[in-house]
């Protein structure tokens, strides 16, 4: 069979194919697990534990848009001192009211009650986040200022 020049097609295209060599699939072996690896990693490192958790144990309205909030603490680094930002709610969802908590350093887990200034008639509180990142003004090495 020829082509409209006269060339045969094997002789354009040629009729053997290429030969993979061993050395090119460890290559992309190597490359796939290394991948894998880092995946894996990264996954671990973004959906693992956490390190400060927190658990609601009670709520209970106090007069003037205020509540009562308990909330249980468990760190995996218990000597360091962490800090919880709780916050209400009111009835449509809004947060209400808003404050920042500190744990000092001790147990693996305590158990701490607040009392959160709400806007508005909270319904429920929850504990928005706890981080190991005390600001200073929470501090308790600062020496009292007054």
């Amino acid at each position: 069979m020829t082509a409209s020049g006269g060339t045969l097609l094997e002789d354009r295209y040629g009729t053997r194919p290429r030969k993979t060599s061993r050395r090119t699939y460890w290559i992309l072996g190597a490359c796939a697990v290394l991948l894998g690896g880092v995946i894996a990693w990264v996954g671990y490192v973004n959906l693992g534990t956490a390190p400060i958790e927190t658990q609601q144990v009670s709520f209970e309205n106090l007069p003037n848009d205020a509540m009562r909030f308990t909330f249980e603490v468990t760190r995996d680094t218990p000597e360091r001192a962490a800090v919880c930002i709780v916050r209400t709610r009111g009835l449509n969802g809004s947060e209400g009211g808003r404050k920042e908590v500190l744990i000092p350093p001790g147990p693996k887990a305590v158990r701490v009650t607040t009392v959160i200034e709400s806007g508005d008639e909270p319904v429920t509180a929850d504990v928005f986040g706890c981080s190991y990142q005390v600001p200073a003004y929470l501090s308790t090495d600062l020496p009292p200022s007054g």
